[in-house]
């Protein structure tokens, strides 16, 4: 069993300020592109969240929240970036069974 004192768990954690959260922003909407995943019936929650994963190289935790927003929404943004990162995750995605699209922020 590995012990982990509380205090050095306590001290690495770091909360986020309004300047980091506006700046976490702006570097998200400053790429010129998203790929965005719509809801279809055939795929399941598994594989899609596999896919996220693989692909788009999410963690477990935001693979899983993507593939509900597109249940409930019909779509959502999985990832921002340059047309060429994009263009390839976007041909693998759909090569796996996916719909996804990409456009321009």
């Amino acid at each position: 069993m590995l012990l982990i004192k509380p205090e050095k768990y306590i001290n690495n954690m770091s909360t986020i300020t309004k300047k980091q959260a506006k700046t976490m922003v702006q570097e998200v909407t400053s790429k010129p592109y998203r790929l965005i995943l719509h809801n279809d019936d055939y795929n399941s929650f598994d594989w899609v969240i596999e896919c996220l994963m693989s692909v788009c190289k999410h963690e477990l935790e935001q693979a899983t929240q993507c593939a509900h927003i597109v249940h409930n929404n019909g779509k959502c943004d999985v990832k921002y970036g340059d047309i060429e990162t994009l263009s390839e995750m976007k041909e693998k995605l759909k090569s796996a069974g996916l719909s996804v699209t990409m456009e321009e922020n």
